[in-house]
C-alpha cells in the first residue's frame, strides 16, 4: 500500500509518464486523422512535458509543492501546438491544488487532478468533447469517486486506468471525424500514455527515456576552444522523421557546405545532425524538407563559450562561501520605445522578408510541421522595445502557444488569431499605430477575415477523409483549412481552388510560392489565376516556405 508520495517520487512519476509519451509519441502522431504533414499530437506532447522534465533534472525540488510548481512553469513555457498547450494547463491547475503539500496524498492528488480539468476547460475558449479535456475530466471523475473512502495510490491507479481507457475508446464516437476514420483521440491518447506511466513507476518499473538523445558525445565543447577560434556562431542541432524518400546526402552535403563540426547521423526512421553555422534558420528550413522535428536546439557558441569558461575556471578572489553571480533565468526585456511592436510566426526566406518589409519587429521560425514553444514566442516579444506587443501566430496550431505570454511577461501581449501567412501579412498591411489599442486590435482581426488562403501541400499519409479517398503524397489542396481536393494532377486542383475563389468574388490573389518550386512554375500559376479572374490583380512572391508549395490568398 501507498499512501504518500514525496517529492522525489512525484518527480520521478512525471518522468515516467514523460518517457512514456515519448516511446510512443510516432504512435500518436499516427492518430491525426487529417492528412496533412503536421506538427504531430505525439511530438508535441512529447517536446512540451519533457521540457518539464529537464528543469526538474536539472533542479531537483525538496516538496511536492516545489516539484508542481517547477513542473508547471517548464511546461508552459515549453508548451507547443494545442496538445502540449491544454497538458501544460492540466499541469498548472494541478500545482495549484499542490500549494503547500509536502508529501502528497490520494485525497491531495485527486484535487489535484479536478483542479488541472478545471484550468484547462477555463481556458479553451469552445472546449470540445472526444478530446483530451474529455479524457482528462473523466479519469479526475474516477479518481475522485475512489478519494471518497480509498488511500491507496495503487489502487487509485488501478480504478483511474479503466476509466481512461473506457473515456478514450469514446472519442472515437463523440467526434464524427474520428469516428469515420476508426481511431481516438491523439491528445487523449498521449494523456492516458502519461497517466500509464506514472502507474508503471509506482509499481516499481519506470519508464526510462530512450538513451542517445541529449546526451550524445557529439556536442560542442565550448571550455575547449578560444573564442577567436569560433568560426561560426551558432551550434545548431536537430532531429528530424524521416517522412518522405529525399536522400539524406543532400542534407548531408548542403550542411557541410554552410558550416563545420558537422555530425551527421540517419536511419530509416529519423536524421540527427549537429552542425556549427551562421545560418540556423536556413539549416532548419532545409531539414524540414525530410519530415517534422523531434528536437531542436541552437546555442549561441560566443555567448555559452564566455559562460562556461568562467564556469570552469577557479574563481580566484571569491571567499569559499560564495558563489559567482547566477546567470538570470528570464531573458531581459527590451526597454519600451514605443506604444506598439509586432512579432510574426513565419518559415521561409521570402515570406520572412515579406514580414521585415512590412514592419514586423521580431520574427520567429515556425508553422506547420515545426511548431515554436511558448518560450520562442515570448523571447520574441521580449526583443520588441515596445509597451504592447501584438503576436501573429499565423497558424492555427500556434494561437493557443502564443496566448500563454501575456502572463510571463511585464509587457501587454496581444494575439491576433491569424491562421495563415496571408492572414498575417493582410493585419501587418492594415496596422495603424494612431489607433487606441481595442481599436487596433479589432482592426487587425478584422483583416484576417478579409482574406480567402488556399494552400498547396502533399498528403503525408493515405486517408479516407470528408468523402475523399486520399493517398499518400499526392497533390492537396487546402482552403481555410479544409480540404478542397486531392490528386495526381495539380492543375485540376487549381481549377478548383479557384472555382471556390468565385464564390465570394476577388480584386487581388497572391500567389506565394514555397522552396521546393521554380520561379516559372510560379508564373504559369499565376496566369491561371490572370486567366479566371481577368479583373484582379495577380502578383507572385517567393516566398520560400517548406510544406507548401504554393499559399495562394484573394481578397
Amino acid at each position: 500500500m501507498i499512501q504518500s508520495i514525496d517529492a522525489a517520487a512525484y518527480t520521478e512519476m512525471i518522468k515516467s509518464g514523460a518517457a512514456l509519451i515519448e516511446r510512443n509519441k510516432q504512435f500518436v502522431n499516427e492518430l491525426n486523422v487529417f492528412p496533412v504533414p503536421d506538427g504531430d499530437t505525439g511530438t508535441n506532447m512529447s517536446m512540451t512535458i519533457n521540457a518539464g522534465v529537464s528543469s526538474l533534472t536539472q533542479n531537483p525540488q525538496p516538496t511536492v509543492t516545489a516539484v508542481a510548481d517547477a513542473a508547471a512553469g517548464a511546461l508552459l513555457r515549453g508548451a507547443r501546438g494545442n496538445s502540449g498547450v491544454i497538458l501544460s494547463l492540466l499541469f498548472r491547475g494541478m500545482s495549484k491544488a499542490l500549494k503547500g503539500v509536502q508529501e502528497m496524498t490520494v485525497a491531495d492528488f485527486t484535487a489535484a487532478l479536478k483542479e488541472g480539468v478545471a484550468a484547462a476547460y477555463k481556458a479553451v475558449m469552445r472546449p470540445t468533447e472526444g478530446t483530451i479535456l474529455t479524457v482528462s475530466r473523466l479519469v479526475a471523475e474516477a479518481a475522485d469517486r475512489y478519494a471518497e473512502s480509498g488511500k491507496d495510490f495503487m489502487e487509485l491507479f488501478e480504478a483511474i486506468i479503466p476509466a481512461g481507457d473506457e473515456a478514450l475508446a469514446g472519442t472515437t464516437e463523440q467526434n464524427p471525424v474520428l469516428k469515420k476514420a476508426g481511431v481516438v483521440d491523439s491528445g487523449g491518447q498521449g494523456y492516458i500514455f502519461l497517466i500509464k506511466g506514472m502507474y508503471a513507476c509506482l509499481q516499481g518499473d519506470p519508464v526510462v527515456a530512450d538513451g542517445g538523445e541529449g546526451k550524445g558525445s557529439d556536442r560542442a565543447d565550448f571550455a575547449a576552444f578560444r573564442d577567436e577560434d569560433i568560426t561560426f556562431t551558432y551550434c545548431t542541432e536537430f532531429i528530424v522523421n524521416r517522412e518522405n524518400h529525399r536522400s539524406p546526402e543532400a542534407l548531408r552535403d548542403y550542411l557541410s557546405g554552410i558550416g563545420d563540426s558537422l555530425v551527421f547521423v540517419e536511419d530509416d526512421e529519423i536524421i540527427k545532425s549537429h552542425v556549427h553555422t551562421d545560418q540556423p534558420g536556413e539549416v532548419l528550413t532545409q531539414a524540414l524538407k525530410y519530415g517534422s522535428f523531434v528536437s531542436v536546439k541552437i546555442e549561441n557558441m560566443r555567448n555559452q563559450h564566455t559562460q562556461m569558461v568562467f564556469a570552469s575556471e577557479p574563481k580566484v578572489g571569491l571567499h569559499p562561501k560564495e558563489e559567482a553571480p547566477a546567470e538570470p533565468e528570464e531573458p531581459e526585456e527590451a526597454v519600451p520605445e514605443k506604444k506598439y511592436g509586432t512579432v510574426a510566426v513565419c518559415a521561409g526566406e521570402g515570406v520572412s522578408e515579406v514580414f521585415r518589409n512590412l514592419g514586423a519587429d521580431a520574427l520567429v521560425t515556425g508553422g506547420q510541421t515545426m511548431n515554436p514553444s511558448t518560450e520562442d514566442i515570448l523571447k520574441a516579444v521580449q526583443s520588441v522595445p515596445a509597451e504592447i506587443v501584438f503576436v501573429l501566430p499565423n497558424n492555427k496550431n500556434i494561437i493557443m502557444a502564443a496566448q500563454q505570454c501575456d502572463r510571463l511577461t511585464e509587457k501587454t501581449v496581444i494575439v491576433i488569431p491569424s491562421k495563415t501567412i496571408p492572414q498575417g501579412v493582410s493585419a501587418l498591411i492594415s496596422f495603424d499605430d494612431s489607433l487606441e489599442t481595442e481599436e487596433l486590435t479589432e482592426a487587425l482581426t478584422e483583416a484576417t477575415k478579409t482574406v480567402k488562403t488556399a494552400q498547396i501541400t502533399y498528403a503525408s499519409r493515405d486517408s479516407d477523409f470528408d468523402g475523399l479517398n486520399i493517398s499518400a503524397g499526392e497533390y492537396l489542396a487546402l482552403l481555410e483549412g479544409g480540404i478542397v481536393g486531392s490528386g495526381k494532377d495539380l492543375a485540376e486542383l487549381l481549377s478548383s481552388v479557384s472555382r471556390r475563389f468565385a464564390e465570394d468574388g476577388c480584386e487581388v490573389i497572391t500567389v506565394y510560392y514555397g522552396e521546393d518550386v521554380d520561379e516559372y512554375s510560379a508564373n504559369a500559376v499565376a496566369a491561371k489565376f490572370r486567366a479566371d479572374f481577368p479583373d484582379a490583380d495577380v502578383t507572385t512572391v517567393y516566398g520560400g516556405q517548406p510544406v507548401y508549395y504554393y499559399m495562394i490568398s484573394a481578397e
